[in-house]
């Protein structure tokens, strides 16, 4: 561990970090609120609108792991100012861009800078902080990039009602520009040499495997399950990422350490933990276009209207260290699965008359399982290794976090996507109009206003949620099966065993000195 005197400059330091950690983490959600507008002036399809969200995680996820052994062997500043570069650069394409494919092209590069930054932004906490201040830095900087998730959909909210929707990307700019000056004139240069070399093919493997198999999921309600482009994009998923797989099994210093897998702990916590993830980010992929499309809020309302979730959140982040303390780790992330599969079922109850007040409540009830569920899984995943491989496994667990977010929005966009289709009423429309208004909720308005139909806007409404509905069951239904799993197979640790979470964090930052 590199020790340092302190430098008076440090927390003017942490402060542009948090900045970038904080745009990263409302970049996550920020398109959310945007799609709809985005869909309307771009005719992008419900799978396109999934692509724009998705290519950003995908690239984010399979990158995440080499970019950390970069920044080890290159040097994590140079690392660090390098992905926020890039993450600017994409947001200027992103900004400027005119039609989807530009835009889906913008967020996988910024995609490439979010998996430098993310990691990097940690790993140097342990050279500007002591031991006495790594843990309160360690969690301001996490705290940052956790406050960000549902700080997006209100910023972009807020931005799409004063300017375009390029603004969403534009924020990034002077945030990224901040976040490169403080590394170059406040943070020192540090690298490890002797961590694991990046293995190209492995990062390749990963990238096109989770490439491929998001692919096959995102177009087969379109092109039909049985399609042979899906079934070849799905055959050629497994086979990469079994590939992968085997691969790093065979290397004496795997990149992605499979042999953490099998601490029981971290193995279910990780499950656990990315099976909520995925949960999350479809039902922030779905509810924006039934906030804005079918009850007629603008973007700013929109976003505003997804806080309850927020309030949920923090409620759960002081009810979970005093639920781990008193029952375990294992009942409070029992508990908190159940609870987020209550929301599920009761969400799947929502009908086009409901009202946002029945949306509020199963929206909090979904925020309390949430931070019920994920805090104590991640803290107890990690708690499950030995201090020495705290590193690798921060970053496998955040990996999977990744992926889970990537198949979510995939999965249940596609679900949502085939359901909406199948119960949208087209009679009498050309097939060409009945096409356009089957590729989203915001197509098919714009469609009735066109034809001035208010039957069609009326059944979109119906179809959308109806798909919602869907979608919210099968999230409940997986919350309930994970929360089996967890209370059957996760350990009981006693609570004296258990690290604090902060203290854990700047353990995996420390393991990469």
């Amino acid at each position: 561990m590199v020790t340092v005197t302190p430098d008076p400059r440090r927390w003017w330091a942490l402060g542009a970090l948090v900045a970038s950690m904080l745009t990263l983490g409302f970049d996550m959600t920020i398109l959310n609120v945007a799609l709809p507008t985005m869909a309307a002036d771009l005719g992008a399809t419900t799978g396109q609108q999934q692509w724009m969200a998705d290519a950003y995680v995908v690239v984010f996820a399979a990158l995440m792991l080499p970019a950390g052994l970069l920044g080890d062997r290159f040097g994590r500043r140079r690392m660090l100012i390098t992905g926020l570069g890039i993450f600017l650069a994409g947001s200027l394409v992103g900004a400027l861009a005119g039609d989807v494919n530009a835009v889906i092209a913008a967020r996988a590069v910024m995609g490439v800078g979010a998996a430098l930054v993310t990691p990097l932004s940690l790993s140097v906490l342990p050279t500007l902080f002591g031991p006495e201040e790594r843990t309160k830095a360690v969690g301001i900087a996490s705290a940052a990039s956790a406050l960000g998730l549902p700080l997006g959909p209100i910023i972009g909210g807020w931005l799409l009602n004063h300017f375009w929707w390029g603004s969403v990307f534009l924020i990034n700019v002077p945030m990224a520009a901040i976040g490169i000056a403080a590394c170059v004139f406040l943070l020192p240069e540090t690298k490890d040499p002797a961590s694991p070399k990046v293995d190209t093919v492995s990062t390749a493997l990963a990238a096109t495997g989770l490439g491929a198999l998001v692919y096959g999921i995102i177009e087969a309600p379109t092109r039909g399950w049985g399609d042979p482009l899906v079934l070849a994009m799905l055959a050629a998923s497994v086979v990469l990422i079994a590939a992968l797989v085997l691969r790093e099994r065979r290397v004496e210093r795997p990149m992605l350490d499979m042999t953490l897998l099998a601490h029981r702990g971290f193995l279910f916590n990780t499950v656990a933990a990315t099976l909520v993830t995925f949960i999350l980010t479809g039902l922030l992929f779905v509810l924006p276009p039934y906030l804005q499309a079918v009850l007629g809020h603008d973007a700013l309302g929109t976003g505003v209207r997804l806080l309850p979730m927020m309030g949920g959140l923090l409620v759960a982040s002081r009810l979970a260290p005093k639920v781990v303390a008193r029952f375990g780790a294992r009942a409070a992330v029992s508990a908190g699965l159940v609870v987020l599969a209550f929301a599920g079922f009761l969400g799947s109850r929502t009908t086009a008359d409901s009202g946002y007040g029945f949306v509020a409540l199963w929206l909090t009830i979904t925020g309390l399982g949430f931070g019920l569920s994920l805090i104590p899984a991640m803290n107890g995943g990690l708690s499950a290794l030995p201090r020495d491989r705290a590193g690798s496994g921060s970053g496998l667990l955040m990996t999977m976090r990744q992926v889970g977010g990537a198949i979510g929005i995939a999965l249940l966009g596609s679900l949502l996507a085939g359901a909406f289709r199948d119960r949208l009423d087209v009679t009498g429309l050309p097939a060409k109009v009945a096409d356009t208004a089957g590729e989203s909720v915001v197509a098919a308005h714009l469609v009735a206003e066109r034809t001035g139909s208010a039957e069609l806007a009326a059944s979109a409404n119906s179809a959308y949620v109806h798909g919602m509905g869907v979608v919210l069951l099968v999230c409940g239904i997986a919350a309930l099966v994970s929360a089996l799993l967890a209370a059957a197979f996760l350990p009981g640790t006693p609570d004296a065993e258990r690290p604090e979470a902060p203290d854990m964090a700047a353990e995996g930052a420390d393991a990469r000195q």
